[in-house]
């Protein structure tokens, strides 16, 4: 081989590597026109001009290398598109790259380096991550990179959050639509005040809340691949305030009107993305949805799923009992919050509320973080900063407590402050224990509900015979009170009754029914007076006819015959200054004399101050 061959060998390995070299750097020598690609070393993203969906306009984009169905991750000129195929992409003489419709024409998109001289010079570099960098030429610093100003995907690696030294804060903004990258209606940011915490805006509202820690990725409800490695990094100190991941597999994170942040994973040997979760996805994951001092949870199948936290009641129960939650929940009225033996229940399995506005000091333990809010009267809930982080770090909720809800698997223990009463009454809650309460206060109810029904219709039943009752024994009184000869082969106690010879109609015998109904069951009300035979009772009988009843007691020791004695002489000795007998009633163990009632105090109220006279009127059913 002669030296002019090894010599074009030489050249043609040297423009070979140059060729490649060029396929993923842009420097201030070249320019890229529209159709040409630049691609990252290990051809993984490839960056050029594009037309998004069904539209005719052209952007610069980076996108997913090799893949059949384009995947566009970052767009430069999203607001200003050029109108035609002659666009390119290159340094100015200040070394900003840009975009322009022709040469020369004023640019439609910059890097806008301001620190950039006409003596400064910088190269392109689309890196495997995805992140298109300028790197300057003798520092070899990075002097802008495409990481910092995101459209609408979050990728491995890269940065949401706020560089606390130059103030730049990078958030995702939806596109307005598939064939239109420019910013939508939503956007994704890392807020930095109080404790760190993800949000999603829909405009300038908040729409969902992501909360401060996340160990998996958002929203995932399908099985991971059993080798899949996901870790999230949050930094939050004088520099910066960020959060980035890294995952073992191709995935990313979307923005997608309208206002669902998607995460998808590649599947390499079917060639197609899948998604793997997305949020919102729930009724609770909506920002506030059931306003503040609540918790939500979306596993209460047809009920409500906003139930009031520890020591809090409904706003406005009328609304609760229409099934709208939003108007949250207040303190328990007369609960008293300061140096009056309140303390903490625990809030089990919850995404921990808003903490835009939270105490931190990472430096306490949990216990010190309980002792320093139980000291301040206006501290409400405490909570450890991340559960990762075991039982330190310290976050206090001042004030109302909002979105917070049920979140079995991301889920950190909540410790709300309530008084003295609930912290018997409500020693721990979780959403668990509070279905599994709920369940058992619902049959509780229903068991008391059915009792308190029964009883009342029994109540009813009996209370309508004996109404019957009463109203037969009016209609029939005169052939319930017999003479004491008609009763002579049923009670054999007064069989004799009649061998005096006295008339049948003197001495009537009464059923122990009647008597009861007329003296209220015998009520203490209506007792007269007692002594050692036993009490009498004043009763009214249906014919307004008032009556005093001696109830002999059991353990009187007056047996059958003492007491046909006793009824035979008193029916012998009638005489007007008497009192009279009008009859007498025995049925199984009672023996009753109904006598005449005397209006008039006895003797020893005329002797002795003090009345014996009581009012006689029923006030309430024997039942």
């Amino acid at each position: 081989m002669n030296t002019r061959t090894v010599s074009l060998h030489i050249l043609f390995l040297f423009l070979l590597l140059h060729l490649i070299d060029s396929l993923h750097t842009l420097d201030q020598n070249n320019t890229m026109k529209d159709g040409d690609v630049l691609i990252s070393q290990a051809r993984k993203f490839a960056l050029g001009f594009f037309s998004p969906g069904n539209s005719s306009l052209r952007y610069v984009g980076i996108w997913y290398y090799g893949q059949l169905e384009r995947t566009v991750v970052w767009v430069a000129n999203r607001e200003n598109p050029v109108n035609h195929t002659s666009g390119v992409l290159a340094f100015d003489h200040y070394g900003n790259l840009v975009i322009r419709d022709n040469i020369g024409d004023l640019p439609i998109w910059s890097t806008n380096i301001s620190s950039l001289t006409s003596n400064n010079s910088a190269t392109a570099q689309l890196l495997d991550s995805g992140n298109l960098v300028l790197i300057h030429d003798l520092s070899k610093e990075v002097i802008w990179q495409s990481f910092d100003y995101p459209t609408d995907t979050f990728l491995p690696s890269m940065k949401l959050g706020l560089d606390r030294r130059t103030g730049l804060n990078r958030f995702l903004t939806s596109w307005k639509s598939e064939d239109d990258p420019a910013p939508g209606s939503y956007s994704y940011r890392f807020e930095p005040t109080g404790y760190p915490q993800g949000f999603l805006y829909k405009g300038r509202a908040p729409y969902y809340r992501g909360g401060p820690t996340i160990q998996y990725p958002h929203g995932v409800d399908r099985a991971m691949p059993h080798d899949f490695n996901y870790i999230i990094r949050v930094v939050r100190n004088a520099t910066e305030v960020s959060i980035s991941y890294s995952a073992s597999t191709i995935s990313r994170y979307v923005l997608q009107e309208p206002g669902s942040l998607k995460y998808f994973m590649w599947h390499d040997e079917e060639q197609r993305w899948s998604e793997f979760g997305h949020y919102p996805k729930e009724q609770c994951d909506y920002y506030k949805n059931c306003g503040p001092n609540s918790n939500c949870d979306a596993n209460t199948a047809d009920q409500l799923d906003c139930t009031c936290l520890p020591g809090f009641e409904p706003t406005s129960p009328a609304e609760w009992y229409l099934r709208d939650g939003s108007g949250g929940c207040k303190r328990r009225r007369g609960a008293s919050m300061c140096q009056s033996g309140e303390g903490f229940v625990k809030v089990q399995g919850v995404k921990l509320p808003d903490t835009s506005t939270v105490h931190v000091n990472i430096s306490l333990s949990l216990k010190e973080c309980e002792q320093e809010c139980l000291r301040d009267c206006n501290c409400t809930a405490y909570s450890s900063a991340d559960k990762s982080m075991g039982e330190n770090g310290c976050l206090k909720w001042f004030g109302d407590i909002v979105d917070t809800r049920e979140f079995s698997n991301l889920g950190q223990d909540l410790y709300v402050r309530v008084d003295a009463i609930d912290l018997v009454l409500v020693p721990s809650f979780t959403a668990r224990h509070r279905k599994s309460t709920l369940v058992k206060k619902a049959m509780v109810a229903t068991i008391l509900v059915s009792a308190v029904v029964l009883l009342l219709l029994g109540s009813l039943i009996y209370c309508l015979r004996l109404k019957r009752k009463r109203d037969r024994n009016a209609r029939n009184h005169l052939s319930r009170v017999t003479t004491i000869s008609a009763y002579v082969d049923k009670i054999a106690c007064l069989k004799d009754l009649d061998s005096e010879g006295r008339r049948k109609t003197d001495i009537p015998v009464f059923d122990f029914g009647t008597i009861a109904v007329a003296t209220c069951n015998f009520s203490s009300a209506n007792e007269l007076g007692h002594g050692g035979f036993g009490s009498v009772y004043k009763g009214v009988m249906n014919d307004r006819t008032e009556i005093a009843v001696k109830r002999l007691s059991k353990y009187s020791g007056q047996g059958n015959e003492e007491f046909k004695n006793e009824v035979k002489l008193i029916a012998k000795l009638q005489h007007r200054n008497l009192v009279k007998i009008l009859g007498c009633c025995i049925e199984e163990d009672e023996k009753l004399i109904i006598y005449e009632y005397l209006p008039n105090k006895s003797l020893d109220s005329l002797l002795f101050v003090g009345t014996w006279h009581r009012s006689m009127l029923c006030k309430a059913s024997f039942l």
